[in-house]
C-alpha cells in the first residue's frame, strides 16, 4: 500500500512538470507581451549561473512546490533584450536582502548600467535592504525604501569557524600537510584561532572589495568616497529617515505610491503591465540564432571533484567532455570558460586543465571568472589566450593542501573499538584513521604536496607568460580579489561574462554567432527521480539545524576529500 501511494504520488508530480513545461512552453510566445510593460527584477535569492532546465529544481516536500530561480546569464540577458525592445518602459526592481556574492551582483549591475543608456527608466524599492541587494539598487533612477523599512550600510563582516575545540572533544585530530603559508584551508580544523598570514590576506582582498564598493556606490549617488565610507563605519543610517537625509535613497514611499509613479512612466491609467524576468528571459533573443558560427560557453560550477560530480559539482569527466566537444566542433569558432569555482581536487582539476590547454591549440579561449575563481578553478584557467575577472571576483589561492583524519582517542576511548591489523608493507596502511601519520609518513606527504605545488606554479608561470619566482612570490596559496589579481598579472581584463564573449568574438574574427551552453543539462525527470530523497534530506537538516547546517556540511565534506587538495582556503560570506 505504501509503495503504490509513493508511487502515485512520483506519478503526480511528472505529470504536473510536463504540465508546468507545456504551460510554460506556451507563455514562451512573443505576443504575450504587451505594450508599455516593465521589467520586474526581483534579486531576494540565491542567484546560480545558470537557469535549470528542471522543473522540479529546488523542490520543497512540504509545500510541493519548486521554485526555479532564473540564473545570472539569463538575468543579463534579459535586461540586455529589454534595452532594445520598444514594448518595455523600464525596469522596476524589488530589493531587499540578497544572499548571492558580489562578484554576481557585479555583473547585473553593470548590465543595468548599459540599460540606462537607453534612456529608459529603473525604480528600485525595498522594504528591507542590506549591502548587497542595495549595491544593485545604487544604480536606479530612483531608489525608495518602504517608510517603516530598513537600509542596513555598516560595512563588510567576515566569520570563520574554527572546530578544533570541538575535534577534540570528539577525540579526531586533523592532520593537515600543506605549501604555502597563506594556504588557509583546513586551518580551521586544526587551530582554535585565525592565524596572522591568513588575516592578512583576508584583510587585504576584503579592504580592496570594500573600497569597490564604496567608489561604485559614490559615482552611482553623486556623493564623494569619503562620505559614503564614512555613513557605513560610523552606521550613521540608523532609520528611514537617516537614509534620505544623507542621501542614500531619494525619498520613503510605500510600494502603492511607486507603482502609481510607475503608471505614469510607462503611460498606463489602470494596472501596471509587469513582467517577471522568469517569463521575459524565455522571450529575450541573444545573438544570431540562424549563425552558423557558434561561441560555446562551458560553466565550470562549484567545487571540483572527479569523475561526474553533482549538478552543484564541478565533475571532471563532465567539464572535460563538454570542453572536448566544444574543441571537436568545427561549427565553433571559440570556448569561453565560465568558472565559478572555489577549486577542489588536484587531479580532477588537471584533468580539466589538459583539455582545455588542447583546446587553446585549435581555438581561442577566453576565461570569465565569477565570484569565486581560486585555487584549482585558476588552476585550469592558465592556458587560456585572456582571463577575464570582475573586480570583486575573489581568485588566486595558488597553493595545495591534504589533510588526514586521526581518530584514535574517539575509536579506542570513547567508542572502546580495538583495531587488529595484517599488513605487507611499512606504509600499506598509511592514512588509516585509528591512529597519528609517524614523521617518516608525513614526509612522504609533504613531499606530494610540495611537488604537486610546484606544478602547480609552474603552469601558472608558462600560462601567464611570468618566470616561476614570480609566480612563487604572489602564491604560497594568497587570496586576492580581481582588482589586485589584474595588478600582479593574474588576470587580463576586468569585466564580466558579456566582456569574455565580445573578447572571444574578437579573437575567432568573427561578426556573426550565436551562444550554445554545455555541459548539457541532463533530463529533468531522472534528475529529479535520482534526487528526491536528497532533497528532501537536505530540507529536513535545514529545517532543524538552521545557520549551523553550514557546520554540518563542513565536516560532512571533510570525509569526502580525497588525495591532495587545491581549492579555497575557506568557507565564508562577506556579510
Amino acid at each position: 500500500m505504501l509503495g503504490f501511494i509513493l508511487s502515485v504520488v512520483l506519478l503526480f508530480l511528472i505529470l504536473g512538470g510536463i504540465i508546468a513545461s507545456i504551460a510554460g512552453s506556451a507563455a514562451d510566445d512573443d505576443s504575450s507581451i504587451s505594450e508599455n510593460s516593465i521589467l520586474q527584477l526581483n534579486l531576494s535569492y540565491d542567484i546560480p549561473e545558470r537557469t535549470s532546465d528542471n522543473p522540479f529544481s529546488n523542490f520543497d516536500p512540504v509545500s510541493m512546490e519548486s521554485k526555479n530561480p532564473t540564473g545570472l546569464h539569463d538575468i543579463v540577458k534579459s535586461i540586455r533584450y529589454a534595452s532594445t525592445d520598444n514594448r518595455i518602459k523600464g525596469i522596476y526592481m524589488k530589493v531587499d536582502f540578497s544572499p548571492t556574492s558580489y562578484g554576481t551582483l557585479e555583473e547585473i549591475r553593470d548590465a543595468l548600467i548599459e540599460f540606462k543608456k537607453s534612456r529608459k527608466f529603473i525604480i528600485a524599492y525595498g522594504e528591507m535592504m542590506e549591502e548587497h541587494a542595495y549595491y544593485v539598487a545604487s544604480v536606479a533612477d530612483k531608489i525608495y525604501l518602504n517608510p517603516s523599512g530598513e537600509l542596513l550600510i555598516d560595512g563588510f563582516s567576515y566569520n570563520e569557524y574554527y572546530l578544533k575545540g570541538m575535534l577534540d572533544k570528539v577525540g579526531v585530530q586533523a592532520q593537515l600537510i600543506r605549501h604555502g603559508k597563506y594556504k588557509a584551508a583546513g586551518e580551521p580544523f586544526i587551530a582554535e584561532k585565525m592565524s596572522n598570514e591568513n588575516r592578512q590576506q583576508i584583510e587585504s582582498f576584503m579592504g580592496s572589495m570594500f573600497d569597490h564598493f564604496i567608489r561604485k556606490i559614490a559615482e552611482a549617488r553623486k556623493k564623494s568616497a569619503d562620505e559614503v565610507r564614512n555613513i557605513a563605519e560610523k552606521l550613521l543610517v540608523q532609520g528611514p529617515a537617516d537614509a534620505k537625509r544623507y542621501g542614500m535613497i531619494d525619498d520613503l514611499k510605500y510600494e502603492d505610491e511607486v507603482e502609481e509613479e510607475l503608471k505614469k512612466k510607462s503611460g498606463v491609467e489602470s494596472k501596471l503591465k509587469l513582467v517577471s524576468v522568469e517569463s521575459y528571459h524565455k522571450k529575450a533573443k541573444e545573438g544570431k540564432l540562424t549563425a552558423k558560427d557558434k561561441i560555446a560557453i562551458v560553466y565550470v560550477n562549484g567545487e571540483i571533484v572527479t569523475g561526474e560530480g553533482s549538478d552543484a559539482q564541478a565533475g571532471s569527466d563532465k567539464i572535460a567532455t563538454a570542453i572536448r566537444e566544444a574543441r571537436i566542433d568545427s561549427s565553433i569558432k571559440a570556448l569561453v570558460l565560465r568558472v565559478n569555482s572555489p577549486g577542489g581536487s588536484v587531479i580532477a582539476s588537471e584533468v580539466m586543465w589538459r583539455e582545455v590547454q588542447l583546446t587553446r591549440k585549435a581555438k581561442p579561449v577566453i576565461v570569465s571568472f565569477g565570484a569565486v575563481a581560486a585555487s584549482g578553478g585558476y588552476y585550469i584557467a592558465t592556458p587560456a589566450n585572456v582571463i577575464v575577472a570582475e573586480p570583486n571576483t575573489i581568485t588566486g589561492s595558488i597553493g595545495v593542501f591534504g589533510m588526514l583524519l586521526n581518530a584514535e582517542k574517539l575509536i579506542k576511548d570513547k567508542l572502546g573499538i580495538n583495531v587488529e591489523k595484517v599488513k605487507f608493507g611499512e606504509f600499506a596502511d598509511l592514512g588509516s584513521p585509528d591512529r597519528p601519520l609517524t614523521e617518516a609518513e608525513k614526509a612522504i606527504v609533504q613531499k606530494m604536496v610540495d611537488r604537486t605545488y610546484v606544478d602547480f606554479v609552474n603552469k601558472v608561470a608558462k600560462g601567464r607568460n611570468l618566470r616561476f619566482e614570480q609566480v612563487d612570490s604572489i602564491a604560497e596559496g594568497r587570496v586576492w580579489s580581481g582588482v589586485d589579481a589584474k595588478k600582479i598579472g593574474l588576470v587580463d581584463e576586468l569585466g564580466g561574462l558579456d566582456k569574455a564573449i565580445a573578447i572571444a568574438k574578437q579573437k575567432a574574427g568573427i561578426e556573426e554567432y550565436r551562444l550554445i551552453q554545455l555541459p548539457e543539462q541532463k533530463d529533468p525527470i531522472e534528475t529529479f527521480i535520482k534526487s528526491l530523497s536528497g532533497e528532501a534530506s537536505a530540507f529536513w537538516l535545514k529545517q532543524q539545524l538552521g545557520t549551523d547546517y553550514i557546520l554540518y556540511m563542513q565536516l560532512h565534506e571533510l570525509k569526502h576529500k580525497q588525495g591532495i587538495q587545491a581549492r579555497l582556503p575557506m568557507e565564508f560570506e562577506i556579510k
